[in-house]
Parts: C-alpha cells; structure tokens; sequence
C-alpha cells in the first residue's frame, strides 16, 4: 500500500499525530523543530543528547516516548551527522532513515519536520518535493505475490507547509507514484509482467487521463511498417511482442519530447543462452520500459504545461525452434541491414524500431533509456547511469536534472571512431562491438538510427536494480527524467 501524504502546517509540539519526526546534528544542534521540542519539554531532549542517550551520527534514530509537553505520544530523533557537510545526499538519507524506523511499529500518522532543514543550493520547494520522493521510495515494500501482508506501520505522513507549496507538494506526491509504478513493474515476476501486461498498464493510465491517448501496435502492425530487427528478437517468444505508444498532451501544438524505453520483459541471452550466471535477474530488462511509463504517468498527474510521447517495444526474448540467431541478418525499418553477432546483444534491436517509429511524432528530444550493457555496470558501478548524445546541450540539461534530484548519471563519448567496431562484412552494421567499450558500441549502434534527431541514450543496467535474491527495482531515473521534463516546461 503507497504511503498517503498530507500539506499541513502543524506546529511539532502540539501536533495532533502519532509521532513526530525532528533532526539532531552530529554536535548535537537541534533542527528547529527539535528546538521547539526541547523547549516544550522543558529540556528533556537537549539533556538526552547531551548525555549520549539520542545520537546526532548519520544512520542513528530514536524513538522517544512521552515527553512532558509534547502532544504526539512519540518523537523520533533522526541523525544528521556534521552540519557541515549537511546537503542532498544527508537530506535525503535523512527523511529515508526516518521513515524506515516507522515503516513498522504503532505510529501510522507522523509529522515529518526534517523539510524545514536547509539544503545548501535547494530551496523549500525543492525540499517538500524531495521529502515525498524519498519517504515513498523508504516506505515501499514489494507485496503483489506474497500471501501475508507487510507488518502494520507508517501509513500517512505529514508534511508542514501550507497551501503556497501546493504545486510543489502535488509534484513530489505525483513523482514518487511514477516511481513506485516503476519499481512495481520491475519487480513483477516476468510469468505477469510480459508484454501484454505492460500494454495494459498504458491502457489504464490513459484511462485515467483526460488527455492521454494510448495505442498499442500487435505483430501484424509491425510487420506492415517493417520493424523486422524487433521481430526477429521476439520471434522465440510464445508472448506476443507489443509497441505501445502513448501520448499526453498538455501544450497544444508544441513539438513533443519523447522518451523510448527497453521492454525486454524476459531476457534469457536467446540462442546466446546467458550461461555465465546472472539470468534469474533477467526479469528486470524491462526497467527502461518501466522507468518511462513511470515518468509519463507522474507527467500526466503534474499535468505539465509540455506535450510528451513515450514509445515502449516490449518483447521477450526466448531460445525457440523460430529464433532468431548469430548470423542472421535482419532489416529494420528504417531500411538499414543488421548482422546479428550475438542474440544477446537484443536491446538495441528492439530500440533501433522504436527510435525510427518515434521519428513520426517530430520530437524536439528524444531520449531513449535501456538496461543495455553490462559494460555499463563494470564502467560506473551501481551509482551513476551512463548517459551518451552528441548534442551538449540535450546532454547537459539531462545531466543537470540527474544532480539537482541526486539520480545521477556521468557521460561516456560517442565518437565516430568508435563506429569502426560495428562495420560488418555482411549488412549496413554489426550488433555488438568486440569486448572494448562495450557500453559506448551499444550506443554508436544507436546513434546510427537517429542520425538528424536531438537524441540522447541512458544506460541504467548499474542502477535500474539492486544484485541479489532480494534485489529490488530502484526507480532510476525516473527522478532524472521528471526533473528533466519539469525544467523544459520552465
């Protein structure tokens, strides 16, 4: 169940909640909010800090009960570490860790004070958005196929700002559901969520949106336009593939964005059969889909002042007596020739479609996102998405987005000379590139069905999951691309 949010602006003393949530520093400085607490219980709490039973480190909490002058029957100390290395990351960390601590346990209303810290380089709105991104996220427990409910806990959390911060309470509320959308999505088994699962999804959000329209385009639409290198991939496949386009339009005539994303709702490496480890984690190949329908559903809710178009192939990719194999060369529709080197390397045959269908709408950007190459992961790790585009501009906006919100991405180069390892004896071009730069060929591959369009490429292998039995879809870069989205629409 998604963490309900309220704008109040209740004062922390007398606050009518189950608990209240304030900020210690390192030191022991209290946040203004602890401040009031302090005084209003005579002391109590500075003299708990003071005496080491409450912990200013980042990382600690404490549960206070009852204390004399408080309304709320609890009070959670939240570290904040050192003041002065205080910013985004400790902020965010922050409100995470808080809700965290009251994600089980008897307080389900609780007044969250920590909005009130300042953020060096943010303002308020900044704050009251981030605060709903980061306690929903925090709150999240996957539950769609368990058979017991998650334990009993924080069910709605209070905000203190008043109806001046509306706008920016509404975005954080409609963000974190993109992102919680996206994170359910990725982490549903892919035995529900395939192709046609994802289909529906689109269906219900336009269903929900006066000015959403969907559609989807089934195998024999496909045929008809020529998408022969996606078809290729999904033909081992007993599930359909889908192209699911869906368009929100909040700008009249205005030239769309649009965001392409990766649907591989199964990937098992195909022919290449992934052998290596690794494939019962296949099911997230999909969080490049899942993370655009998630910033198009939170668009859609803010109801931006922008017209967006979101292009979704979702296919799986299956060995079969009819898949396709190493050597086989396929035409997409943009007429270009492909050699298949490895049924492994299927993405970018899924997105060079994608990207030239695109094309129809005349997006003034476009930005395709995918979990494309485990080179990716070995060059940045779990922190940082790799991010490729000849245009500086788009590349700089998308990366100033990525910092203002902490989902961050770092860009690799797409030179021509790169494209030297994708030359093919056989067709137009190779789909993988050798072992070098493998992260960088995947991108040139694309680069080569975008050529004239203001285009950009979001690898998200490293960050679209954690590793593990109980590794979770993490909603990346939905943060990144909403911010980026909210910037165009000034």
């Amino acid at each position: 169940m998604a963490l309900e949010f309220r704008l109040n602006p209740l004062a922390p003393a007398s606050a009518d909640t189950d608990c209240v949530v304030v900020g210690i520093f390192g030191d022991g400085g209290l946040s203004p909010s602890a401040q009031a607490i302090d005084q209003a219980s005579g002391g109590r709490l500075a003299a708990l800090v003071a005496r080491g039973d409450v912990s200013g480190k980042t990382g600690r909490t404490t549960l206070l009960p009852d204390l004399g002058g408080v309304k709320a029957p609890r009070v959670l100390a939240v570290g904040l570490g050192d003041a002065a290395k205080f910013a985004v990351p400790q902020y965010l960390k922050a409100v995470a860790d808080a809700v965290r601590a009251l994600k089980s346990g008897p307080s389900s209303r609780a007044l969250l004070t920590l909005v009130e810290l300042p953020v060096p380089g943010r303002d308020a709105g900044w704050n009251l958005r981030q605060a709903a991104i980061a306690a929903d996220h925090a709150a999240y427990s996957y539950s769609a196929k368990r058979s017991k409910a998650g334990d009993e806990g924080l069910k709605t959390l209070v905000l203190p700002a008043d109806d001046a911060a509306r706008t920016d309470f509404e975005h954080g509320v409609a963000i974190a559901a993109g992102v919680e959308l996206a994170r359910e999505l990725g982490n549903l088994p892919p035995n529900i969520c395939n192709p046609a699962y994802l289909a529906d999804t689109a269906r219900t959000i336009a269903a929900d949106h006066a000015n959403v329209a969907v559609d989807v385009l089934e195998r024999a639409d496909m045929e008809k336009l020529g998408m022969g290198s996606l078809l290729a991939v999904a033909r081992g496949s007993a599930n359909p593939p889908k192209l699911i386009v869906l368009t929100y339009t909040g700008a009249g005539a205005a030239k769309p964005h649009a965001l392409v994303g990766k649907g591989i709702t199964f990937d098992t490496g195909g022919i290449n059969l992934k052998v290596q480890g690794g494939i019962e984690e296949m099911k997230f190949d999909m969080c490049g889909a899942a993370t655009v329908i998630g910033t198009f559903a939170a668009v859609a809710k803010m109801r931006l002042p922008i017209n967006l178009v979101m292009v979704v192939p979702a296919v799986e990719n299956m060995p079969d007596a009819d898949a396709y194999r190493p050597s086989d060369v396929l035409t997409a529709m943009s007429g270009k020739t492909i050699e298949v080197g490895n049924t492994d390397a299927e993405g970018r045959l899924i997105l060079c479609d994608a990207l030239t269908y695109v094309q129809r709408f005349e997006p003034q950007a476009t930005v395709d996102v995918a979990t494309l190459t485990g080179a990716c992961v070995v060059a940045l790790g779990k922190f940082a998405a790799g991010l490729m585009s000849k245009h500086d501009d788009l590349a700089t906006e998308l990366l100033d987005a990525g910092e203002s919100v902490f989902d961050r991405a770092w860009r690799l180069p797409l030179w021509d000379e790169y494209q030297t390892q994708l030359e093919s004896a056989f067709a137009d071009v190779y789909n993988i590139g050798g072992k070098n730069a493998g992260a960088i060929t995947a991108g040139c591959f694309l680069a080569r069905f975008t050529e004239g369009q203001r285009w950009a490429h979001l690898d998200i292998a490293g960050v679209a999951n954690g590793d593990g039995r109980k590794g979770m879809a993490s909603g990346r870069p939905v943060g990144l691309l909403t911010q980026w989205l909210i910037d165009q629409a000034g």
